[in-house]
């Protein structure tokens, strides 16, 4: 299985480089996972193609003003240090630029005093563990000297941080956000409810693996990093209910399909508790809990791209991409929105 059969030609002008007014007015392509017919309508619409009885898996996530600068103590260079994983021992996995000046034992003065970090090894694929030192409470010193992680295709600047953050992110833990989640309001969440939906969360701390790109040949050669994910046992035992109950799961961005999927068993039955997953989604893989899902377009030869087309097919996605190029769709996580059902 080759990564050259999830490519797509995409124009750069149809990366979506801020996020539209409101919310749900974004677009939504309607994708028939089963003989991968289209329809055009608006993310404020997608009540229209739920069912009373389905539950709607949303994760509950919150991104941290993860991307740091600071100064290297001793040059005065700048560096850059990006926030990915808090590791059991109270240090941090991080990506830093450059990293040809973050050796171990290297000290990075961030916000002239305020925080320091002391770089205490270098990890698999040249991500640095530092060790924070500090006075107060870190979130609070993160919330003044943090900016939010935006993805290396958005150039422009984020004018209110909340903008890359879903509506019900409660879970501070992750490096980017769960896209899919940006077009919900609480308005439409209500109406959704009204339906007769069940709305149901989850948690998946965004990490590493959004920033890399799958670089072997082979998807098969990939290797996916973990990523920290959480169902409590009252969300569990309703997503099995509903499903014994005939009713669909309806799940919210990739990063909730890979929760659920990590933690159901071969049975079909959903368990409670949390886990490290490093699942990968592609092409052949069996979903044990996932129906439907509402996801944005993604990048070109990504995983993510793989999982939508396990759910859809490969040849069902890559033609309803071609469509959404050739009507103007917006890309990526500012972007429109797929359902695909």
């Amino acid at each position: 299985m080759k990564k050259s059969d999830y490519y797509y030609d995409l124009p750069e002008e149809l990366i979506a480089q801020d996020p539209l007014p409101d919310r749900s007015s974004s677009r939504l392509m309607i994708l028939g996972k089963e003989d991968g017919h289209t329809e055009h309508r608006h993310f404020y619409e997608l009540p229209e193609f739920l069912r009373e009885g389905d539950c709607l898996v949303l994760n509950d996530t919150k991104v941290m003003p993860a991307r740091l600068y600071g100064v290297k103590e001793g040059t005065g260079a700048l560096i850059e240090v990006l926030l990915l994983k808090h590791l059991e021992d109270g240090s941090w996995e991080t990506l830093v630029r450059p990293g040809k000046k973050a050796k171990p034992g290297t000290v990075i003065d961030f916000g002239d005093g305020m925080m320091k970090g002391v770089v205490e090894d270098i990890l698999e694929e040249g991500d640095r563990k530092i060790r924070f030192e500090f006075d107060g409470i870190f979130e609070e010193i993160l919330d003044k000297l943090g900016e939010m992680p935006l993805p290396p295709y958005i150039h422009h600047k984020l004018e209110d941080r909340n903008r890359y953050q879903t509506v019900y992110a409660r879970e501070e833990g992750s490096a980017a956000a769960p896209t899919a989640g940006l077009h919900f309001t609480k308005e439409l969440l209500k109406q959704i409810e009204d339906k007769g939906v069940k709305i149901i969360y989850v948690t998946l701390h965004v990490g590493l693996g959004t920033f890399r790109p799958v670089k072997e040949d082979d998807i098969l050669d990939h290797k996916m990093h973990t990523e920290y994910c959480r169902i409590e046992k009252k969300a569990a035992d309703e997503i099995n209910a509903i499903k014994a109950a005939g009713g669909r799961v309806v799940c919210v961005g990739t990063t909730s399909v890979r929760t659920l999927e990590s933690m159901t068993d071969d049975n079909g039955v959903v368990q409670a508790g949390f886990k490290d997953t490093d699942i990968f989604i592609y092409p052949g893989y069996k979903f044990k809990a996932c129906d439907a899902l509402v996801t944005n377009f993604h990048l070109p030869e990504s995983t993510l791209i793989m999982l939508v087309s396990a759910l859809a097919g490969r040849e069902h996605v890559l033609e309803a991409y071609k469509e959404a190029v050739k009507e103007r769709y917006r890309f990526f996580s500012f972007g429109d929105a797929m359902f695909i059902c």
